[in-house]
């Protein structure tokens, strides 16, 4: 017999198993050593009061739990189907897995470099303040989700199996821990060995993996997709092509334009990362100086609301750190990454302004790129502002909504540095005020959180893609462009790691069913 019950768990007793049979036992009425195994299957944590573990557990009464693990199996593709995939991110590598249990054979071309040499372009970004185009923290083998804290948290359950894309991180080498944690996440430095792991598993199926591969070219015959132009001189031909770019691949927005190929201008957010000292979000959080034993780094999620307008935190990074994230020269750009022990001093967020069809009509007209040039023009200013390579502009969160400039600086986790600028003056009118607002009422939902400890840096503007290339809802294939699917967060699709994977494997089973 198999129960499943709800329990709550002091952090102390969080890995005492005979606590657990006492607690269980008591709630069902049962001696515990009727009690053959306790399954954890959901974990959160209910800090309203005294944080607690809240747990909901499958307790198996007079049989154990089976064993056996989901088991994907991808078994070697020939090549009488093949399907190109443009990016090596979320999307590109979950649809390049679908194709192979389709028996269709990827051909993924990245423009960044594998796993193992993007870190080492990542530690020239930080120590010489040189950025290389193609080889970031957006750009290469894994996409941008690698370096960001690799959170697999997503709302996006109804449009695919969310379970499975988790399996299969835990299948290459996952904690299992992400199948039932509330919010999971994988850290930094353990994603590259599981994307490495991925990667063997595409090869040793027969896929293909061409890195230091940037699309340069379509190549379209009437309404028809045959293939693309790889580094301006090499065809590379397939029966369908995925688009799974990024976000950031502004190159292949341009490139669709020049062909005729329909994009469009669509909503984003932006604003800037704000960090903390870990341990005032700790306090905060749960309730307490002292952090009890077994909680992780205190976490956060805030919205409002500003003139119609949405206000939120996003990418939130306890424990984390604040990376440069910009793709090119001349220009600022800050995301949040996280290792997987979540042990820095500090804690970092996106706080961006929902950007809407007005705001960037009255700043940069009524454009395809209206949305991207808003975006791009503030990362070129926050260049501009900072003073030096790659330094980025800051000022105390107080002093933001005070109007004042910043004489000192609370310490950063920015490697590069910041700049004390007014913020309040440089960014955008209508983003400066609704972050003015939602500041003091974010601080109204966590005491404390506006604080002369609190360091506001910019700018925070690869959200998401501010441009859509339009697919068809049925077949998701581009409204315009037979064989063409646009795929994940660069064609407007999707929002972070699972959403991603999902969309991913969406569009891999239309190619399936468009080449049956």
């Amino acid at each position: 017999m198999k129960k499943q019950i709800e329990l709550f768990i002091p952090p102390e007793k969080l890995y005492e198993e005979g606590f657990y049979r006492y607690i269980v036992s008591r709630k069902l009425g049962i001696s515990p050593d009727e009690i053959n195994a306790i399954v954890p299957v959901r974990k959160s944590i209910d800090a309203r009061k005294a944080p607690v573990f809240h747990m909901s557990v499958e307790v198996y009464i007079g049989e154990q739990p089976s064993k056996d693990k989901p088991k994907y199996v991808y078994n070697p593709v020939n090549a009488k189907k093949k399907v190109i995939i443009v990016g090596f991110g979320p999307s590109g590598i979950y649809a390049a897995l679908r194709l192979i249990e389709l028996g269709i054979k990827p051909i993924i071309l990245e423009r960044g470099k594998d796993i193992q040499t993007r870190r080492r372009d990542l530690r020239y970004l930080q120590r010489e303040k040189i950025v290389n185009p193609d080889s970031n923290y957006c750009f290469g083998e894994g996409g941008a989700g690698t370096y960001s804290d690799g959170k697999l948290y997503t709302r996006a359950v109804k449009r695919g199996n969310v379970s499975k894309v988790l399996e299969i991180f835990v299948q290459h080498g996952a904690n299992p821990d992400v199948m039932i944690e509330t919010h999971p996440h994988i850290g930094s430095n353990k994603l590259p060995k599981i994307i490495a792991a991925v990667r063997q598993t595409i090869l040793n199926a027969g896929g293909e993996i061409h890195y230091g591969s940037r699309v340069t070219d379509l190549m379209i015959r009437g309404k028809k997709i045959k293939g693309v132009v790889v580094n301006s001189n090499q065809e590379i031909f397939g029966d369908a092509v995925i688009l799974a770019a990024g976000h950031s691949a502004r190159d292949i927005f341009y490139l669709l334009d020049s062909k005729k190929i329909k994009v469009e201008a669509k909503p984003f957010a932006m604003g800037v990362r704000i960090e903390h000292p870990q341990a005032l979000i700790n306090e905060i959080q749960y309730h307490t100086k002292v952090k009890p034993e077994n909680l992780p780094s205190a976490n956060y999620g805030l919205s409002s609301n500003v003139d119609g307008a949405g206000v939120y935190s996003f990418c939130m990074c306890p424990g984390g750190i604040i990376v440069p994230a910009m793709t090119s020269p001349g220009e600022i750009v800050v995301n949040g990454m996280s290792m997987a022990r979540r042990d820095s001093p500090f804690a970092n967020s996106g706080l961006v302004v929902e950007i809407k069809e007005d705001d960037w009509k009255t700043q940069e007209g009524d454009s395809p790129f209206g949305a991207l040039m808003l975006q791009q023009n503030l990362e070129r200013h926050a260049f501009k502002i900072a003073g030096s390579s790659l330094s980025a502009p800051a000022q105390k969160a107080t002093d933001f909504t005070e109007g004042k400039f910043s004489q000192t600086m609370p310490k950063t986790s920015y490697i590069p540095g910041v700049t004390s600028v007014r913020l309040d003056e440089e960014l955008p009118s209508f983003i400066v005020k609704r972050l003015k607002i939602a500041l003091k009422d974010f601080n109204r939902k966590m005491r404390g959180y506006l604080s002369e400890e609190a360091i506001l840096v910019g700018v925070e503007s690869r959200t998401s893609s501010p441009v859509r290339v339009p697919r068809d809802r049925e077949t998701f294939m581009h409204v315009e462009v037979n064989g063409l699917f646009p795929c994940g967060e660069g064609a407007g699709y999707a929002g972070g790691i699972v959403s991603s994977a999902i969309d991913g494997e969406n569009c891999a089973d239309a190619v399936g069913r468009f080449l049956s």
